[in-house]
Parts: C-alpha cells; sequence; structure tokens
C-alpha cells in the first residue's frame, strides 16, 4: 500500500473509455450488480503494518524497524514495534473476516520472522504462527493468499546491499522454498512480491521509505534484482509443487499527460514505462519497455530475462487513482507529477478519487497483457474516522468510494476483462509507512492505545453486499 502523499499529486477527471472500445455494460449502483458465482471477495493486509511482536519468538530486525526508529522517518516518530498486535490477536481478527463473509485473506509472510538473518537457520516459531494463520483460515472457509514480500526486508541482508545486489535472488528464492515447504500443501493461491515498483522508486529512488536510499540508478537496480528474485522464486515454487495458483502484484495506475505539450507527451511515457511497464513488462513480455530499456540494459545479464519470463496464472492489481505527468527534466527520470484538477473529490490523503479510472486500467491491462486472470488486490480509501457516540464509525465516505470501485469492477467484467475478485485495503487501519498511525485506511477501526477492534460503517456495507451476492445466487 502505497502512501507518499506526493506520489499521489494525481489526476482524476477521466472521459469514455475511447480507447479501450465500449463497454457492454454501465451499472451505476454496487447494489444493482450480480457477479460470477466464483467471484472471489476478499480483504487484505501485511506483516509489518499488522503484525507488531518485532522481538517476539526470534524474529530478526527488518528495513522498516530500522527506519522507522530513525527521528525523522515516520510522522509522529511512530514504528511498527506493535501496529496492531496482530501477531496475539490473529484469532480475534480473523473471526472478523468470517464475519464479514470474506472467502479469501491476503496477507504477508514477514521475512525476517521465518529466516532473521534473511538466509541461513530457519525460525521454526515464526512458521508456526503462519501455520496457526492458515490454519484458523481454513476452519473458517476463507482461503490464505500468501505473498512473499511486502516490503519488510531483513536488516542483514540490507547490510549486504539489499535489492541492489544481485545475490540476494538466490537468497529470496531460498526463502520462498522453505515457506512452500511448510505451508504448500494448504495454501495454494502465492504471490511473490507486492509492489516491488513502489518498493524501488520510494525506498531506493525518492529515499521516503525503507532503507532511504536515493538516486535513479540504485530504484532502477532495486526494481531489475526484484524482477530477478521473482523469476527465481516462481521456478521454486513450481518446482515444490505443481498444484499452486502463482502471481505478482503490482500498482498500476493510467498514466496520461498534464497538457497536450509533446513534453508532456514524451515525459508521460517515459513515466509509464518506468512504473508500470518496467515492473511488468519482464514478468509478462519478457522484455523492459523500450523508453526505459537502455537504463536497464547494464544490468541484465545474460539469461536474466528468461528467467524472469515465467508463466503467471494471475496478476495483482492494486488501484487508487490514475496519474497524470508534467515533464520534469530535474526530476529522477525526467517526469513528475501534474496538479490535480480542480473540484476533484478527495481522500483524507490527499489522493483523488475516480473510480472509472479502476475499469480503464483493468481494461488497458487485458489489453496489452493479454489472456491473464486478474484480480483486484487492493482498493481503498483514507478518511479522517472517529467513533460516534452510538459506538459506531460512521464512514460513510469510505462506503461510498467502494461502493463506487465495486461498480467500476463490474464494468471491466461487463467489458470482458478477466476479473476473477476483489479485496479490499485494509482490513485494520494499521501502520501506514511514512505516515504512521494517523492515516486510516481500514473497514474496521483499531484503538492503537487499547487494540480494541471496532468494524466500521464501510464494513457492514461490505458484508451486506457480499451476502446479497450470496443470495441471488440461483439454488
Amino acid at each position: 500500500m502505497l502512501t507518499v502523499s506526493r506520489r499521489y499529486l494525481l489526476a482524476a477527471a477521466l472521459g469514455p473509455f475511447a480507447s479501450a472500445g465500449p463497454l457492454r455494460s454501465r451499472p451505476a449502483r454496487a447494489e444493482d450488480l450480480q457477479f460470477p458465482e466464483n467471484f472471489v471477495w476478499g480483504a487484505s493486509t501485511s506483516s509489518y503494518q499488522i503484525e507488531g511482536a518485532v522481538d517476539v519468538d526470534g524474529r530478526g530486525q527488518s528495513i522498516w524497524d530500522v527506519f522507522s526508529h530513525t527521528p525523522g522517518r515516520v510522522k509522529g516518530g511512530d514504528t511498527g514495534d506493535v501496529a496492531c498486535d496482530h501477531y496475539h490477536h490473529w484469532v480475534e481478527d480473523i473471526e472478523l473476516l468470517a464475519r464479514g463473509g470474506f472467502a479469501a485473506y491476503r496477507f504477508s509472510t514477514a521475512w525476517p520472522r521465518i529466516l532473521p538473518a534473511g538466509a541461513g537457520a530457519i525460525e521454526q516459531r515464526g512458521l508456526d504462527f503462519y501455520e496457526r494463520l492458515v490454519d484458523g483460515l481454513l476452519a473458517r472457509d476463507i482461503t490464505p493468499w500468501l505473498c512473499l514480500y511486502h516490503w519488510d526486508l531483513p536488516q542483514a541482508l540490507q547490510n549486504d546491499g539489499g535489492w541492489l545486489n544481485r545475490d540476494i535472488a538466490e537468497k529470496f528464492a531460498d526463502y520462498a522454498r522453505v515457506v512452500v515447504k511448510r505451508l504448500g500443501d494448504r495454501v495454494k493461491y502465492w504471490a511473490t512480491f507486492n509492489e516491488p515498483n513502489v518498493h524501488a522508486l520510494f525506498g531506493y529512488g525518492l529515499g521516503e521509505h525503507a532503507p532511504g536510499i536515493k538516486g535513479l540508478p540504485s530504484l532502477v537496480a532495486a526494481m531489475h534484482n526484484q524482477n530477478l528474485a521473482h523469476g527465481r522464486a516462481v521456478q521454486v515454487l513450481r518446482s515444490e509443487r505443481a498444484d499452486l495458483r502463482i502471481g505478482a502484484i503490482l500498482s498500476l495506475q493510467r498514466v496520461r499527460p498534464s497538457s497536450a505539450s509533446d513534453e508532456d507527451r514524451r515525459a508521460t511515457e517515459r513515466f509509464d514505462a518506468m512504473w508500470n511497464g518496467a515492473g511488468l513488462d519482464p514478468l509478462v513480455l519478457g522484455a523492459y519497455p523500450a523508453p526505459v530499456a537502455a537504463d536497464f540494459a547494464p544490468l541484465v545479464a545474460d539469461g536474466d530475462l528468461a528467467t524472469i519470463h515465467q508463466p503467471l496464472d494471475f496478476l495483482g492489481v492494486n488501484y487508487y487513482a490514475p496519474m497524470y505527468v508534467a515533464d520534469a527534466p530535474q526530476s529522477l527520470f525526467g517526469a513528475w507529477f501534474g496538479a490535480v484538477p480542480a473540484g476533484t473529490p478527495l481522500t483524507a490523503m490527499g489522493w483523488p478519487i475516480d473510480a472509472p479510472g479502476l475499469t480503464e486500467e483493468l481494461i488497458g491491462i487485458a489489453k496489452r497483457y493479454g489472456d491473464l486472470d486478474l484480480y483486484v488486490t487492493e482498493n481503498g480509501a483514507c478518511f479522517d474516522d472517529t467513533v460516534a457516540a452510538d459506538g459506531v464509525v460512521h464512514d460513510d465516505e469510505r462506503a461510498a468510494y467502494l461502493r463506487a470501485h465495486v461498480a467500476a469492477a463490474q464494468r471491466a467484467l461487463a467489458a470482458g476483462v478477466k476479473l476473477r475478485g476483489y479485496f479490499v485495503w485494509s482490513l485494520l487501519d494499521n501502520f501506514e509507512w511514512a505516515e504512521g498511525y494517523r492515516r486510516r485506511f481500514g473497514i474496521i477501526r483499531v484503538d492503537f492505545a487499547t487494540l480494541k477492534r471496532t468494524p466500521k460503517a464501510s464494513f457492514q456495507w461490505l458484508a451486506e453486499f457480499i451476502a446479497q451476492q450470496r443470495r441471488s445466487r440461483p439454488p
């Protein structure tokens, strides 16, 4: 889940989807929609954002432990030391999943909880935790979706260069083998990475996320080495078990020029290639996109692209808003975000709200990358929630946001996109990276002083919608 606000100086006012062709259906309200019987309704979280227990049961340090404890890095001086304490409250949390009628739960395993030094000795207590979680989900008829990496790299590996060191690809493959050997008999849906493009840009390009490194060369190296690690992990997962469904998860947005100028159009093409294409083209098409191929060429060794280009069973799409881009010669790669058009509705983070952009993005992915099963693996919004006198969090804005985006997902289905599921971000209010705890995305409120969970009105709306979908199925 992205957090740095200037990344979200995006535009929201989109016109008809002329480039994608006509839509066969445009339902106006989510309540009027009927999704396919096997459509997956889920919720997503990530390990560092919710687990806490950073020094429990042999867990090693992650780059986010070090980064968040560095003064000035996270607003309010917040850290993920406790977060939602999901490590000790996981039963309560999955009971809430079951209460909401969710059929799937996407979580990430913490690499330093399983391999405290990033490689070598295995911490069985870490694997035991995830085994308990998986078994608890299955006992409640909730399908576990496991993501191997959601940004919490073991600090011991960062000390050796982290994602700037191509040797890390083999260490990641070894980590994948450890996890699949323990959980592969029960977990069938596996994602290698969550948003490697975000991790590379903000962690290794802008330095605003862990590990706090800056520069275009480090951004490009981190992106390529994550791609390489993805390919090696897919090879390992498939060698261990033939019955897995394996994919990757990226933050993907429509990218549009801020003006009709040739400079803005060229900048947009490069930005699109670096943001969307560099993380997806090598995985699906076997090559880096032309506008940035020269940036990656010095890093690509013989056989790298063949390793990266592994068959995928699904692609996870994390969507929040489309981007408008302007020419910016002094920026990291010659392009940067344009201003949000006046009058655009915004979330509490200042991010534009544009549900039609989700439809356009899904259609665009299907047209470019072909016959892939797609899942919306993150979609949600931050608003300033409060608990009312009646004890309820009346987050009507979030409920409206979700309603509009569910309808947008259905429009993509109606246009022929192979959309198979929708996961809300996020199940819980959590540690929101560099924003700390002041930004809330959950459909369940967490009081970070008492750790009390309170389902919000948006949770109730989504639960009722999922239940209605089930009731309307033919007997």
